[in-house]
């Protein structure tokens, strides 16, 4: 009698010693991972452990030091560009967009397309299969003109229409709601059920046991284990991420609110463009020792709402918002600064850093004009220098910011740690009224618990927090009062304590009255 023997699948990508050097500095150390057809592994690491450098050359975007790639029983491929990637099957979206912001939507998605055809057809297949993952777009849209939450879905839906066999998600669900990121788990699923791999980056750890086979941790730039994160809790997979116990947030003891330190009243502002979201009559109040948590589906007027409050656009309504009972509304942002507030945009890149320059400079960038003399302590400029690079450093201490030198720029950083510099350049001033728009996008467990926790902690010493955020467990970890904005129009503000997702899932879809909530 004969017996058959299973033999496990051949892998579909095959790493072996795979390493990347830059200088000195060694990002990936030796990496051996396999990924099987049909199946969704996790890549899991702490910002900085070298996950983005490896799939930069899985993709064709860096070159390796070291090592080799097997492919679909190829043996050893070379992968020189992305083109060579897309070639092979190799899918990927980034973390960061690699959009053109002048272009549309149909013209950004032609430009990684490895075939000809017209901008019409393509516009149509984006719209028929971004309406039929839940995540719509409108294919004629400038980039320029679309929220972060709507960028990432031009890069899925590019991804999916060159029809991949594996396809590489750098954070795919950071920036979208739990109803787009259940779409797109859907989505993963048939890919899956169709032999296709996916190579999965998630810093939400709760995704990663909920859809992936199988996790592979990375720390320092090396492999240091892999598991069956179904097996796992979310607290035994960040310990083997960062290698220790990660610290849970703890709120201060509530004190009793203080002086009315942000005040927005009936601030309506038109649409700046056909694509952007106009706000209508929004009203709000933050005290001293509050913490706003504003959440919404992307593109409902987080952006403009932002924008308004941290004079990035002055508003026609010199009264309609308030510092500390002061009028606002037509200063700019470094007079605002100057009267003690301070502000986290959404995007990193470009838009709260340079990334070509170092981060000393970024922080004179972001002081110059809007600090009353921290930097001006010498005559010379290079006393001056010297003094902007001790306050970057202290910084980086504060905030745990990992870096490859003393001051590199702040491109060379990972998103996690370029984050945690952002947000502590800005609470280094200790401002009274500190707005942040997606404050942990992207970033790992360990970061995200500093970063709230830094927000609570300034909240405790008697500031007012504003925190836009996609993230509801964000939002209910660290609010004192919870409210939504829908279609450019703001919630009733509820106490923290009288809300839960259903509710805020009513509010974020406009139904703005919640009788069983008492109004804050």
């Amino acid at each position: 009698m004969s017996h058959s023997i299973e033999t496990a699948p051949s892998p579909l990508l095959s790493v072996r010693s795979l390493t990347k050097r830059f200088g000195t500095f060694t990002a990936c150390d030796g990496i051996d991972l396999d990924i099987l057809p049909g199946e969704i592994h996790a890549l899991l690491g702490e910002n900085g452990a070298g996950k983005s450098t490896l799939v930069k050359m899985l993709f064709g975007v860096l070159a390796p030091s070291a090592g080799e790639i097997r492919w679909d029983g190829q043996g050893a491929v070379e992968i020189a560009t992305p083109a060579a990637a897309r070639r092979l099957g190799i899918g990927m979206v980034f973390q960061h967009f690699s959009l053109f912001e002048s272009l549309t939507v149909a013209e950004n998605i032609a430009l990684s397309l490895d075939e000809a055809v017209s901008i019409g057809e393509i516009a149509e297949r984006a719209r028929a299969l971004s309406q039929s993952y839940g995540l719509p777009l409108d294919p004629s849209a400038h980039v320029a003109d679309l929220s972060v939450g709507e960028r990432q879905r031009i890069e899925i839906v590019r991804a999916l229409l060159q029809n991949p066999k594996l396809i590489i998600l750098d954070e795919p669900t950071s920036v979208l709601t739990p109803q787009e990121a259940d779409k797109l788990f859907e989505t993963l699923e048939k890919l899956r059920a169709e032999g296709r791999s996916v190579l999965y980056i998630s810093h939400r750890l709760e995704e990663v046991q909920r859809i992936c086979d199988r996790a592979t941790v990375l720390r320092h730039g090396k492999v240091t284990g892999a598991c069956d994160p179904r097996q796992e809790t979310p607290a035994s997979l960040a310990r083997m991420m960062v290698g220790a116990e990660v610290n849970s947030v703890a709120p201060d003891v509530a004190a009793a609110p203080g002086a009315e330190l942000l005040v927005v009243r009936n601030l309506s502002v038109a649409a700046r463009t056909p694509f952007s979201m106009a706000l209508k009559d929004i009203s709000l109040t933050v005290r001293a020792g509050e913490i706003l948590g504003l959440a919404g589906v992307a593109g409902n007027g987080q952006s403009e709402l932002f924008d308004s409050l941290s004079g990035e656009y002055a508003v026609r309504d010199h009264d309609a918002v308030l510092l500390a009972g002061r009028p606002v509304g037509r200063f700019g942002i470094n007079r605002r600064r100057l009267m003690g507030a301070g502000f986290v945009p959404e995007e990193r890149h470009g838009h709260a850093a340079v990334t070509g320059l170092s981060l000393s400079d970024n922080l004179l960038l972001a002081r110059h004009r809007s600090d009353r003399g921290r930097f001006v302590s010498g005559l010379f400029g290079l006393v001056k220098h010297r003094a902007v690079k001790v306050a970057a450093a202290e910084i980086c201490t504060a905030m745990d910011v990992r870096k490859s030198g003393d001051d590199p720029v702040a491109g060379a950083l990972s998103g996690g740690n370029l984050q945690k510099f952002i947000v502590g350049r800005e609470l280094d001033r200790k401002p009274a009224v500190l707005i942040v728009n997606q404050p942990t996008w992207g970033v790992d467990a360990g970061a995200a618990s500093r970063i709230r926790q830094a927000m609570i902690d300034l909240a405790a010493q008697g500031s007012a927090v504003v925190i836009i955020s996609q993230d509801l467990d964000e939002i209910f970890e660290v609010s004192t009062a919870i409210a939504a904005i829908s279609e450019g129009r703001l919630s009733k503000i509820y106490p923290s304590a009288v809300m839960n997702r259903e509710k805020i899932g009513l509010l974020m879809g406009g139904l703005h009255g919640l009788e069983s909530a008492d109004a804050h």
